[in-house]
C-alpha cells in the first residue's frame, strides 16, 4: 500500500449545524430516563431486527471503572428484552487489565459482568471482514467470534476519548470489535512506527470508522445503536479510575438504527447544552478533530446527520436537541454511579 499517498480529509475539528447539512433525515429516539426503565423502554424502539443470536457490544471497563453503563441497567435489559444474548468485548491494544484474555476474564468478574456469557471474541482468533468503499483498507482484522452472531446491539456510554474526541456508538464497533493485536494495531499505528498511537485527528477518524463499517455491513440491517450520555467525562472508559473528572452534566439516553444518526445526536445534544456545561467535552472533541467521524460516515453511506429526534417521554414528539436539554442541571457526583 502506497501508504503517504492517501490523504486525510478535513475539518475535523468544525461543528457543522444542522441547517447546514443535507440529505434525508433518520429517526433518532430520546429519553430522559437514566435508568433500567428508561434503557427498556428505548431499547423497545428499535429492538425489532435484532433477532437469533444477538450479540451486545458493550464496553465494560476496566477494573472498577466508575463511568460504565451501571451493571443492573444491563442486567435487567439483557434479561427481560434480550435472554440468550451475549456480551462481546476484544482484548485491549495497550498493555493493562484487558489485555490478555486471561486478564480480561479477571476484570469482567471484578466488574460483574457474571450474569451472562461474555465472549471475548478474539480469544480463538481473528477474522478478516471486507472494507466496502475504504480509502485506507479494504479489510479489517476482526475478533473471529463476530461471525457466531446473526445481530448485533451496540450499547454505547457516550463519552470523551483520548484519540477520537468522543466515545460514541462508532468507537465502540471500530475500535471494540477489532483484534487486540493486528486490527487494533491497522487503526491506531503506522507500520513500522516506534509509537503505537502516531495515527491521529482526521486519518484516526477515517481508520476507525471503516472499521466499523466493516462490522456494520457485516450484519445489515440487523444492528442498531444506543448511546447512554451519562458520567460523560473527557476520558474513555479505557482509562477506569484515572479518567478525568466528570464535568459535563448527564443528558439522556438516544437510540437509532442509523449509526451516524445516533452519535450526530448524541454530539448535537452535548452542544446545546450552555457553554459552561459543555465546553470541556466540546473541547475535546474539537481539539482531537472528532467531528471527521461524523463527516466521514456521511461519506460512505454509513447514514444521515439530519434526523426526527423523537421524545419518548411525552407521546413521541418531536423536540429539537435544545428542548431535549432544557432543565439538565450541573453534573454532581452524588452517587449517580452504580
Amino acid at each position: 500500500m502506497n501508504y503517504r499517498k492517501i490523504t486525510p480529509g478535513t475539518e475535523g475539528n468544525r461543528y457543522v449545524p444542522y441547517e447546514e447539512r443535507k440529505g434525508n433525515e433518520s429517526i433518532v429516539y430520546f429519553t430522559r430516563d437514566l435508568s433500567a426503565e428508561g434503557l427498556r423502554k428505548i431499547y423497545g424502539k428499535i429492538s425489532e431486527h435484532l433477532t437469533g443470536r444477538v450479540a451486545v457490544k458493550l464496553h465494560t471497563g476496566e477494573k472498577n471503572g466508575p463511568n460504565i453503563i451501571p451493571r443492573p441497567w444491563v442486567k435487567e435489559l439483557i434479561e427481560k428484552d434480550i435472554p440468550g444474548a451475549t456480551i462481546v468485548e476484544t482484548n485491549t491494544y495497550y498493555e493493562g487489565d484487558r489485555y490478555t484474555t486471561k486478564q480480561h476474564r479477571e476484570t469482567l468478574k471484578v466488574n460483574g459482568w457474571t450474569f451472562c456469557p461474555v465472549d471475548i471474541m478474539d480469544e480463538d482468533g481473528t477474522t478478516n471482514l471486507p472494507v466496502i468503499g475504504g480509502k485506507w483498507f479494504t479489510e479489517m482484522s476482526m475478533g473471529k467470534n463476530i461471525l457466531n452472531y446473526d445481530s448485533m446491539l451496540a450499547l454505547t456510554h457516550f463519552k470523551g476519548h483520548t484519540q477520537g474526541g468522543f466515545g460514541g456508538s462508532n468507537k465502540n464497533l471500530g475500535i471494540g470489535c477489532a483484534d487486540g493485536r493486528i486490527g487494533k494495531g491497522m487503526i491506531h499505528t503506522t507500520p513500522g512506527s516506534d509509537n503505537m498511537w502516531d495515527i491521529s485527528k482526521e486519518e484516526f477518524m477515517e481508520r476507525m470508522t471503516e472499521s466499523t463499517k466493516a462490522a456494520i455491513d457485516h450484519f445489515g440491517k440487523n444492528v442498531a445503536y444506543i448511546n447512554v450520555l451519562r458520567n460523560m467525562s473527557v476520558s474513555c472508559d479505557c482509562e477506569g479510575c484515572a479518567a478525568l473528572p466528570v464535568v459535563t452534566p448527564n443528558i439522556g439516553i438516544v437510540a437509532s438504527v442509523d449509526i451516524l444518526a445516533a452519535d450526530q445526536a448524541s454530539v448535537d445534544l452535548v452542544y446545546a447544552l450552555d457553554e459552561k456545561d459543555h465546553a470541556d467535552l466540546v473541547e475535546r472533541i474539537q481539539s482531537r478533530h472528532g467531528h471527521r467521524q461524523l463527516s466521514y460516515m456521511k461519506e460512505l453511506g454509513m447514514g444521515n446527520d439530519r434526523y426526527i429526534l423523537i421524545d419518548i417521554d411525552n407521546e413521541d414528539t418531536r423536540i429539537s436537541p435544545k428542548t431535549a436539554v432544557e432543565g439538565v442541571v450541573p453534573f454532581n457526583n452524588s452517587g449517580d454511579s452504580i
